[in-house]
């Protein structure tokens, strides 16, 4: 199927906004009070999952008001699909990862699998410890036994768009976080 503007516009529509942009910046807000005070003396490395990190990374780094590094890692289990299982290493970060503070920003936490893949995987680079971040928390039972160390909120187990996370490749750069119509 195709993508027409029409197509998604309708979908957008009828979405149902769960959290508006107010809400994501006082969990932003939260988020980076947290972080300030864990890792503000520890000059840390950023490393932003790509594609759906972009924003949350955007938004959490102007935030943070002292030294830091930035990169990225782009490890995906999705693609431009709604689902997927194999987890797929696009880019590893370029910046040395040995005996590193690393804090680790991604979009959501539904299941945990990328996010447990690319923390044990930079455990295993020798990072000196390991962060993860996720501004949002999908509410329901199907998780790994990892929880991100910073949460900005929780939402209804739906299928989500908005704020780095896509519909079919489009609306990452939504200021909210939706779900799709009866998800």
């Amino acid at each position: 199927m195709t993508n027409t503007i029409t197509d998604l516009n309708k979908i957008l529509d009828e979405a149902d906004c769960l959290v508006d942009e107010v809400e994501l910046n006082t969990a932003l807000d939260k988020m980076a009070a947290q972080i300030t005070t864990d890792l503000s003396d520890k000059l840390p490395l950023v490393l932003c999952v790509m594609n759906g990190g972009l924003v949350p990374t955007a938004a959490l780094i102007e935030r943070l008001n002292f030294p830091l590094e930035l990169d990225y890692i782009h490890a995906t289990r999705y693609g431009m699909d709604t689902e997927g299982a194999t987890l797929n290493w696009l880019s590893y970060p370029q910046t040395s990862l040995k005996d590193r503070i690393i804090l680790v920003i991604d979009d959501i936490f539904d299941q945990g699998h990328t996010l447990q893949a690319i923390q044990k995987w930079l455990e295993q680079q020798e990072a000196n410890s390991v962060y993860t971040a996720t501004v949002i928390n999908k509410l329901h039972d199907r998780k790994t036994n990892m929880t991100p160390d910073y949460i900005g909120t929780d939402v209804a187990d739906r299928f989500l768009f908005g704020y780095g996370m896509d519909y079919k490749g489009f609306f990452r750069n939504l200021k909210g976080i939706y779900a799709i119509k009866d998800s």
